[in-house]
Parts: structure tokens; sequence; C-alpha cells
């Protein structure tokens, strides 16, 4: 099975190679949302009928329609046994010859104490299928979904070699799923600051690159908000880095909730006590206006002594802005003025006198000396 880079990627490519090496016409995965009792589909591959998407939005089916998801394979384990795929197939009963595999089948359902599922079995019908085969997906020792491959009617009918062949491949697509899932908690970490969630300096020099190209291309407005948690060091001093980190917790629940008033704004801790707003697309003054929220917000913590906020914009006169270093320099000046002045307000780049600014000529001002440019205004 071909490799895969996100979770359906990899559902997509284990749907088609199993598809493949069981002769079907088409093939799905499902997962098994136990907080909703659903079985919500993933993917769908190869012969879609009506009203099947490749990759649906919302198809999904209450799990009590398919106990054997839940119920059989319990019962398969608390006897010892491991979980085992299972064949439907939607050629009538009736009194008269059946067919050599139909008369297997319903032996083999009977010896595993089993039973025809009667909606796979209309929906077989419905969709002009002949037969499945059913294989649970199980990670980590629980069944975590199915995978679900059919043939079309009157094709040769899935077997007892094709349904433990289907067990082998839901076993392979279990390992491909557990590692696609564990290099996205990966990524997951690599992108997420650990103790407040939100998103860390990586994530942020990522996303202003992307929103500075759209800014170059298409003019969208791109706002920086830079945050210096007053009092930090004091509460660390007094009162232990236990309490600490619950000012830097409890700042992070204000700043994740005051981006969430514009759209798509990412909220991230940079390191240390500072923090920031990344806004791509609202207009400037609606960043200002949360900035202002956010500054009124942290006053009113019973721990620290607010916030020092500085912010930079596209959207305001403060020259053309060609890389991320400029806006975070614009932003940090801004920050390291209302830090200065013991503001309880943000001070905005450019709002007072465009390039002639304080804020505008002290980001762009020469510094010989070396060392990270954030660190350019700290004292």
């Amino acid at each position: 099975m071909a490799a895969a880079h996100t979770p359906r990627d990899s559902a997509h490519a284990a749907a088609q190679g199993v598809r493949q090496a069981l002769g079907g016409s088409f093939a799905a995965i499902s997962k098994w949302e136990r907080e909703l009792g659903k079985l919500r589909v993933l993917v769908n591959v190869g012969e879609l009928a009506a009203g099947e998407e490749e990759f649906p939005d919302d198809e999904s089916y209450p799990v009590h329609e398919f106990p054997e998801i839940v119920g059989f394979l319990h019962e398969q384990w608390a006897g010892g046994g491991e979980p085992s795929a299972w064949v439907e197939t939607a050629e009538e009963p009736h009194d008269g010859p059946v067919s050599a595999a139909a008369a297997q089948r319903r032996d083999e359902i009977a010896d595993e104490g089993g039973g025809a599922n009667p909606q796979r079995v209309a929906a077989l019908r419905r969709r002009g299928r002949g037969c499945c085969v059913v294989a649970p997906i199980v990670l980590h020792g629980r069944a975590w979904g199915e995978l679900y491959v059919a043939r079309r009617a009157g094709e040769p009918v899935f077997g007892r070699p094709d349904a433990d062949f289907a067990s082998v491949l839901a076993a392979v697509t279990a390992a491909g799923i557990a590692q696609t899932e564990r290099l996205a908690e990966v990524r997951r970490l690599a992108f997420t600051d650990s103790l407040t969630g939100l998103a860390n300096r990586r994530a942020v020099d990522m996303r202003l690159d992307e929103a500075l190209e759209l800014h170059r291309r298409d003019e969208v407005v791109v706002s920086l908000v830079v945050c210096d948690l007053n009092g930090l060091k004091r509460v660390n001093d007094s009162r232990g880095h236990a309490v600490g980190d619950r000012l830097l917790e409890r700042f992070g629940s204000v700043l994740s909730l005051c981006g969430a008033m514009l759209p798509g704004v990412l909220a991230a801790r940079l390191g240390g006590d500072e923090f920031c707003l990344l806004a791509v697309g609202p207009p400037a003054d609606e960043v200002v206006k949360v900035a202002g929220e956010l500054c009124d917000r942290a006053g009113e913590l019973d721990l620290g002594e607010g916030v020092a906020v500085g912010v930079a914009s596209t959207g305001d006169p403060i020259g053309p802005v060609r890389s991320a270093r400029r806006l975070f320099r614009l932003a940090d000046a801004a920050q390291y003025k209302a830090k200065a002045a013991r503001s309880g307000e943000p001070v905005v780049a450019g709002r007072h006198g465009g390039k002639d600014d304080p804020v505008v000529r002290l980001a762009d001002a020469p510094d010989r000396r070396s060392g990270p440019e954030r660190r350019r205004f700290r004292r």
C-alpha cells in the first residue's frame, strides 16, 4: 500500500489496495465514532453508486444497525479468539436449489454465531452489488472501524479464504492508520505549545510567510499583535513556577477567546511570556479593537499585572512589508513602546505620522548588534 501523509490519504490508499487485492469493484473504510454511536465513512473507492462520494462530508450510519462491529467482535475476543472478517450476500433465499457459495456462506454464518445483516443486504441490492466482505479494523486492542469490499451482482461470491485474507489486510490497514496517526500527532506537537495548547513560534513563522505571500499577490491585510505578559517573573519568584504556569495558561485562554472574535486568527505563544495573534484578512481597525479587548481582559486577571500589546498591520501606513522580519520588528517595537509607557491600551505602528511614527522609526533603525531579531528591543 502506498505511503500516505494524512489520515485521509492513508485511508484512501488502503481502500484502493484492498479493493484490488480482493478483486472487488468497490471498497470503503469507516471509522467508529464511539461518542456519537456512528460508523462514519472516511472514503469510498472504485465504482461508486448514486449518492456515494469518494470523500463524503457526512455519510454515517447508526452503529446499532451493525451490531457485529460492537457485540460480535467482543464475543470473539471474550472467547480467546481474534476478530475476523465475514461475508454478506444479496442472493435471495428460496426453496429451490441455491449456489454452492451461498449455501456455504449460510453454513459459515451459522457456525460463527452470526447472521445476515438486513441493512447491509438491502444496501447491496440497492447499489447493484452481489456480495461484500467486511473486516474489523482494530487499533490498540479496540475496534476502530471497518473495511468493506464489494463485488458486482453476478460476480463470484466471496468465500472463507477471501474473508481470511481480508482479516490480514485489515490488520495491515490498521498498522498504516496507526503510523499515520502517530505522524499526525508528531506534526501537531511540532506546531503546538505544550503548556497552553496554542500554536508555537514555528507555526507562526510558517503561517506568516504564507500570509505575506497573499498580501504581495492580492493585497490581503496581514496584522500581527505581539503581547508581553507583565509580572510573570514576580509571580514565579513570589508564588512559585506552578502559579506562574497557571498565569500563562489563563492568559493563553484569554488570547484564544479574543482571537476567536476575528475569522481565521492564529493565537500563539512565542516563548516565555511572549504571545501573539496573527490575523489574515480582517481590516486593521478590527484587529486593533480586539487588541484593546485583550488588554482589558488581561487586566482583569487576578494573577499578573496585565499585558503590553503592540500591533503592526499592512492596513496601516507603515510602508512596504516585504518580509516577516519587518512586520515582527514593527509589532515588537510597538509592544516595547506600550511596555515602556505602562500603557493599558495597544500601541499601533504607523498611526502617529506614518513612516515618521516613532514606532516605525524605532523598528527601521539600523542595529549593529547581533542576536535574534525579536530580542532587539528587550532591556
